[in-house]
């Protein structure tokens, strides 16, 4: 009975160990699970929990079922999630480096985002570092486009129209284009278009097809903009309390999902600009005039940015420009 006891009592704290080596982090995000950037976290998640033998589980909350988006940086900041994927342009008000990505025709292809995100992520390893995070990969969203109701020839076309505004960048478009803005993040836009507060507004194709934009709207104009990026952010805390193992592990799980993420990006633009034209949309090329209105609108908000963004500014607009 003793050596029974013994048995019973050494597998109850084999167990206990076993259940003490796990960690589990919770990863908020704001995108609907078939969003490809949410498709990719899945996947990291799933090579995290490989790598590690189980030892790192990460349970992804798409659809901002765990935060909101504006919310998600503060969540992982104060720990209330060990990781979170946030849209870096949402947050230039704090500090105007995070909005670089999101001035229109500063960085308008692939080739030029990468080129922006490698002058970029030193400043941004530094910024969230002091602030209690770290950075562990980013990719951007398709190139930004015009979503319109009714066909637009020029930017005054887009005056007085209900636009969507989800960052300070595209509210300032909308001051400048004459058009009035509005608050709406990626989770309320369907109902926002069903029930006529939202009449046009700029995202890619893949936003557009995820929200079923047209039903709503009929226009697209291909501008490529711009390519903001989503980056996925650690809690410091959280990360130095893992073994050496699982960090890296961890690191190595986000450099593919990087990789991953810009494929995948690229393959999606011309997906869902194929399914949204499929849905009924209009898949337009912008005006010479069109054109001409956006680049002016383009090249002041760049002037007002590198008046606030000061020497960084400065620094990241002339190493992107090398």
């Amino acid at each position: 009975m003793t050596l029974l006891r013994s048995f019973v009592l050494a597998a109850a704290a084999s167990l206990s160990l076993g259940a003490a080596a796990q960690t589990k982090w919770d990863l908020a995000s704001a995108y609907p699970v078939t969003n490809f950037h949410s498709e990719n976290l899945a996947a990291f998640a799933a090579d995290v929990d490989k790598a590690t033998a189980g030892k790192l589980k990460i349970t992804v909350h798409a659809n901002a079922s765990l935060f909101k988006a504006p919310e998600i940086k503060r969540a992982v900041q104060g720990g209330q999630a060990q990781a979170g994927e946030i849209l870096l342009v949402n947050y230039q008000n704090e500090w105007q480096i995070f909005g670089a990505d999101g001035l229109p025709f500063l960085a308008d292809s692939y080739d030029e985002s990468m080129k922006l995100y490698r002058a970029q992520r030193p400043l941004l390893e530094k910024k969230l570092g002091e602030q209690g995070m770290l950075l562990l990969y980013a990719v951007a969203w398709p190139p930004q486009g015009i979503y319109t109701k009714k066909p637009i020839a020029a930017a005054a076309d887009l005056k007085g129209s209900k636009w969507r505004a989800y960052s300070p960048a595209t509210a300032r478009i909308a001051e400048l284009v004459g058009a009035q803005p509005v608050t709406v993040q990626a989770a309320e836009l369907s109902q926002a278009m069903a029930t006529g507060v939202v009449e046009s507004y700029m995202s890619s194709g893949s936003t557009g097809f995820d929200t079923k934009t047209y039903e709503h709207l009929k226009y697209w104009y291909d501008t490529q903009a711009w390519l903001p990026k989503n980056a996925v952010i650690v809690n410091k805390a959280a990360y130095d309390a893992l073994d050496a193992p699982i960090k890296a592990a961890l690191q190595k799980a986000g450099a593919d999902a990087e990789i991953r993420g810009w494929a995948a990006s690229k393959r999606v633009n011309t997906e869902t600009l194929d399914k949204l034209k499929a849905n009924g949309m209009n898949i337009v090329a912008p005006s010479a005039q069109l054109k001409s209105d956006m680049k002016k609108v383009g090249d002041t908000m760049l002037t007002e940015w590198l008046d606030k963004a000061g020497p960084d500014g400065k620094a990241l607009v002339d190493a992107f420009r090398k």
